[in-house]
């Protein structure tokens, strides 16, 4: 189908207000639409970075028009920052005050998003009635939190004070801050630093903890909108008029987690099949193994409280859901106190969790997916850990690792998604090490060896379909180019591999 083409409507109910469907039969891939943000720049609780490219910066290089953090001469002269916020610091000379650790959350930043909300707003007028204005900002809720007194100090004073912006109200001001909060959209910059975007049509896709749309954001790091784009593509079949759902959290947390994120986060209790299914779509990422019988396992009887008691499905074991969120913020803190470790010391430590809780959590748990996903990440990458370098029993570790995996994804992150094309490029490899051991062993024949390297390249196909759509400016596309030349290598080759294994 033409990507010129834009293959949604847009809806309304009084019930959730506007929404998007398919306007025609969707295919996996299909492009639904693409689009530029209305605007972009750093996120809440920043570090410091090139208010130009978004690259985490020192702060030893200062603009020479307003003297705020940028990378050095080329990046001060990106629009993104000489059209916005440049502007403003050095008619207003606000200087950026020098921190002591750039890598800490620095609160200047906050101001920097809303003020090129409020600029864009006056250079386009027409698309900020048509697209923005009519956004959900949740205001009254935000009032009673305290991000209300937080974005009054730190960005409405700050804009309307030194900035001297006065002509903004500050109830405009807090409009775009809940705009941003509620709408804005995470993406991440060539040097893979999140910021956020604003983009009005994503914005418009309901919720579900089970998305059938897939979005790469590609920010080349040129400091212009249109150089920094989405697109939307359908990642499962999608029939004519079906709803278009993106995700508003992260498909491997767990119910209880994901309901309280985006109750504090976006204000509303989700209620989608997933949420309201005390097994997850069967996938049982919420539930616990039961501590008095074998078989049994502890599930929510109320998925719409949180409070609600949990009770075994095989004997008379309760509990409740506040007991069960504090095991699993525990487990949590332990697997963040490992996020940046790597090399063998990462692959040990997350190997120690991993076996101290699956006796604890049923095996499709999140925090035994999420241990697994980053495990999968680590073996056949890390020194001394590389694929040549595995033995069997590693590599069969790996494989089973990446097939518990997709069981999961299967359900959770259906079709053309991000995750699952990174595991299957991921599960090819040591199918085919494997493989070529066994037969060299003597533990498989010939005409198996060439079934398991059928397999793998295949595997690599399906990886390659999803990663190619991916940006290349991002890892993950620029894996997908990797994986589009490996599997082209091994389909031609394919004769001599048998032949020299």
């Amino acid at each position: 189908m033409s990507e010129n083409k834009e293959l949604f409507k847009v809806e309304k109910s009084e019930t959730v207000g506007r929404y998007a469907v398919a306007s025609e039969d969707l295919k996996p891939g299909d492009v639904i639409f693409s689009e530029t943000p209305f605007a972009y720049g750093p996120k809440s609780d920043s570090s410091c970075l090139c208010l130009g490219c978004h690259s985490p910066v020192d702060c030893a290089y200062l603009c020479s028009t307003c003297s705020w953090p940028v990378c050095g001469p080329e990046c001060e002269q990106l629009k993104v920052h000489k059209e916005n916020e440049c502007q403003v610091f050095s008619n207003a000379k606000v200087k950026f005050q020098t921190v002591e650790d750039p890598t800490d959350v620095c609160l200047q930043y906050e101001c920097i998003t809303p003020l090129r909300m409020l600029l864009e707003k006056e250079r386009d007028p027409k698309r900020w009635e048509e697209e923005i204005s009519i956004m959900e900002a949740h205001n009254e809720e935000r009032k009673s939190r305290p991000i209300w007194e937080f974005n009054q100090h730190n960005i409405v004073e700050y804009i309307r004070g030194p900035c001297k912006m006065d002509k903004y109200s500050e109830e405009l001001i807090h409009l775009i801050c809940g705009i941003l909060e509620i709408n804005a959209f995470e993406a991440r910059t060539p040097s893979c630093y999140a910021i956020r975007c604003l983009f009005p049509k994503l914005a418009i896709l309901s919720h579900n903890c089970v998305s059938n749309i897939h979005h790469a954001v590609d920010c080349n790091g040129d400091g212009e909108l249109k150089d920094c784009v989405v697109t939307v593509r359908a990642a499962v079949d999608i029939p004519k008029g079906g709803e278009l759902f993106s995700s508003y959290t992260f498909s491997l947390w767990p119910t209880l987690v994901r309901r309280e994120f985006l109750r504090e986060s976006k204000f509303f209790d989700c209620t989608c099949p997933r949420c309201s299914s005390p097994t997850e779509l069967d996938t049982h990422m919420s539930s616990l193994k039961c501590q008095r019988c074998d078989n049994g396992v502890i599930i929510s009887t109320n998925t719409a409280d949180d409070a609600c008691e949990w009770k075994c499905t095989h004997c008379d074991y309760k509990t409740n859901g506040r007991a069960v969120r504090k095991v699993f913020a525990a487990i949590q803190n332990e697997i963040d106190q490992v996020e940046y470790i790597g090399g063998p010391q990462g692959i040990q430590q997350r190997e120690t969790i991993f076996r101290k809780y699956r006796s604890v959590l049923h095996p499709n748990n999140s925090y035994m997916t999420t241990l697994r996903s980053a495990l999968i990440q680590l073996y056949g990458k890390t020194e001394g850990y590389t694929l040549e370098d595995l033995p069997d029993v590693i590599l069969e570790r790996k494989i089973e690792l990446c097939l518990q995996l997709m069981e999961v994804l299967d359900i959770i992150e259906p079709g053309l998604s991000r995750i699952r094309g990174i595991t299957l490029y991921e599960l090819h490899g040591p199918i085919m090490i494997h493989a070529r051991h066994q037969y060299q062993y003597g533990a498989i024949n010939k005409e198996d060896f060439k079934a398991k390297l059928q397999e793998s390249i295949d595997t690599l196909g399906k990886a390659v379909e999803i990663l190619k759509n991916e940006p290349i400016s991002q890892p993950e596309g620029q894996l997908g180019q990797m994986a589009l030349s490996a599997h082209e290598q091994l389909k031609e080759n394919f004769d001599v591999l048998v032949d020299t294994a």
